[in-house]
């Protein structure tokens, strides 16, 4: 190698270590002038510290000639030189997570705007949401229902946005489909799944689970009884159990099916529904729904019965176990076809 080669090795090098120490200089001001403010906005302060250190972990990667080898340098040079300085929390993992958080919210979306609002616990499960619609759900849900991050972690592996039912009336200005899913995740109950059990004693589980199926049933339900009679001049009926959704301002009532959907009992919920608005309605409630707990549904009964044009019934699929991403794409597709049949 010549010595005009050597000298213009040697400025590439020294340029390229000027920059990763003004990356390194940057990032340090940045957390700096974050814990110099108010302590009372802390964790909005530190949220967007984050994002800033994201950002500059991805230009600084773009710099580099090998991105993906010279990020993973870049990241544990980073977390080595910060540890020594501000202590714990910035693990390589950590650091990660920064440009994981700038990469998905860009600066002027809804998302940046409410993740300032959202513990930094939370927003590492949130931001690994691909789709934007569904990671603005998550975070407007987290900030107004005040889910804990097990209540939020659940919910994301549990697919809670995606089984909010989209598909089972084609009116999308139904405002009960906000609060109806399909399926409905039911693993706190502590049943095994494929065995058979008594109507009773899924009954019996979910009361004894109140607090955790409410959080499933979704916002605004209050737990109005079990097993509720309903009198008319010649006969006594029982619902399995009835709630109150002050959002919706109606009833809502549920009948516990431990097998397959059948006509018969579309037809018992049709009549439910009818009695309950006709004896236990009052004048500044809406319409009651009623929602059928099934442990399947077909297709066919579903197309050709009352729930075709129903804006009052549900039928739910329930299920005893965290379902697989896979097992949830399956009732997703078959929602979809259930929806196409509607149209």
């Amino acid at each position: 190698m010549g010595k005009k080669e050597e000298v213009v090795k040697r400025e590439k090098y020294d340029l390229i270590v000027d920059s990763e120490q003004q990356f390194y200089d940057d990032v340090r001001l940045i957390l700096k002038r974050a814990r110099e403010q108010a302590y009372d906005s802390a964790n909005g302060i530190m949220t967007f510290a984050y994002w800033n250190v994201g950002r500059r972990i991805v230009q600084q990667e773009q710099y580099g000639e090998k991105k993906a080898k010279y990020g993973s340098y870049l990241i544990k040079n980073l977390s080595k030189q910060l540890s020594d300085e501000f202590g714990t929390g910035f693990s390589v993992a950590n650091l990660k997570n920064c440009r994981q958080f700038y990469l998905a919210f860009s600066e002027d979306s809804y998302g940046f705007s409410m993740a300032g609002k959202i513990p930094w616990s939370h927003l590492r499960s949130i931001m690994r949401i691909s789709d934007e619609e569904e990671r603005n759900f998550y975070l407007k849900e987290t900030l107004t229902e005040n889910w804990s991050v097990r209540v939020l972690e659940r919910n994301i592996k549990s697919g809670y946005y995606k089984r909010m039912l989209s598909t089972q009336l084609p009116d999308k200005e139904n405002r009960a489909l906000e609060f109806v899913k399909d399926p409905f995740v039911l693993e706190f109950m502590g049943v095994a799944p494929n065995i058979s059990q008594l109507e009773s004693d899924l009954e019996t589980a979910i009361i004894n689970n109140l607090q955790k199926f409410l959080l499933e049933m979704g916002k605004g339900f209050s737990f109005v009884g079990r097993q509720m009679r309903i009198c008319t001049e010649t006969t006594d009926f029982y619902i399995d159990l009835v709630f109150y959704n002050y959002i919706l301002k109606c009833f809502v009532v549920i009948d516990l099916k431990t097998k397959k959907l059948t006509h018969q009992d579309i037809g018992q919920m049709d009549m439910y529904v009818r009695m309950f608005d006709d004896l236990k309605r009052r004048e500044d409630d809406n319409p009651t729904i009623g929602i059928i707990f099934c442990t399947d549904k077909d297709e066919t009964i579903v197309k050709y019965s009352v729930l075709h044009e129903s804006q009052q019934i549900f039928a739910s699929k329930y299920m005893t176990v965290l379902p697989t991403v896979e097992e949830l794409q399956k009732e997703f597709e078959r929602n979809q076809l259930i929806y196409d049949s509607k149209k």
